[in-house]
């Protein structure tokens, strides 16, 4: 074993992780959008296209493995090799919310809106941007980022509250609406879980540089201290 030959697994695992984070990425905007369009035959592509994100997860993982198996890495090199395997675990648990967001579009189906949807497709926005700034912080090892990075999530959580304000004040004062505001809600939700996940994987850059795995998002530790 070399070490150029090393680099160049730890490489192709990188680009691998972005291989897959670019198709969840893009399953969490198209499923809200599906969901915004109400379009049922963009919502079963999108829950079709799952299976794609599975098998890819389980082959970063075995490439992950087959590498660590093989070229004997060290200290930081077994931390990448690990941690590739973790994030690609995170990265098919959010296609799996996306999934959920079309599941949701496909239960709805021609139900009347309640409302225009303003608030969720924002939060796929802002969850997208971070989770793709979240995974070049990941490859280049940038630990700055990483650690500004959750700090948006206040932004996907205050969207959400939102929501779930709005949608109770609907399901309070008309409660023909309560199915539908209910199926927006878990919507959302499945969005702030995303945004989430995105903090773990700011974590584990940090655990790579300096191998210590920290939790990054305290605010709602600080909130429970203050009770």
């Amino acid at each position: 074993m070399t070490r150029a030959v090393l680099d160049q697994k730890i490489q192709e695992n990188f680009n691998e992780i972005l291989a897959l984070g670019s198709m969840v990425e893009q399953a969490i905007l198209d499923s809200v959008n599906a969901l915004k369009q109400r379009d049922p035959d963009a919502a079963r592509k999108i829950y079709r296209g799952d299976q794609e994100i599975n098998a890819k997860r389980f082959d970063v993982e075995n490439k992950a493995m087959i590498a660590i198996a093989t070229q004997q890495p060290l200290a930081r090199d077994l931390r990448i090799l690990a941690s590739v395997i973790d994030v690609a675990s995170e990265l098919e648990r959010m296609g799996d919310y996306a999934k959920g967001i079309a599941r949701i579009t496909l239960r709805l189906g021609h139900e009347p809106p309640i409302k225009p949807l303003i608030d969720i497709p924002k939060m796929a926005e802002l969850t997208a941007d971070m989770l793709h700034r979240a995974l070049t912080a990941f490859v280049e090892g940038d630990t700055e980022a990483a650690r500004q990075i959750p700090k948006e999530d206040d932004m996907v959580d205050d969207l959400y509250n939102q929501v779930y304000r709005e949608l109770l004040t609907f399901m309070i004062s008309d409660p023909a609406t309560i199915d539908r505001a209910t199926l927006l809600l878990w919507a959302a939700h499945n969005l702030e879980r995303t945004a989430d996940r995105v903090t773990n994987i700011c974590e584990r850059t940090i655990f790579i540089v300096t191998g210590v795995l920290d939790e990054l998002d305290s605010s709602d530790d600080e909130q429970m201290d203050a009770v």
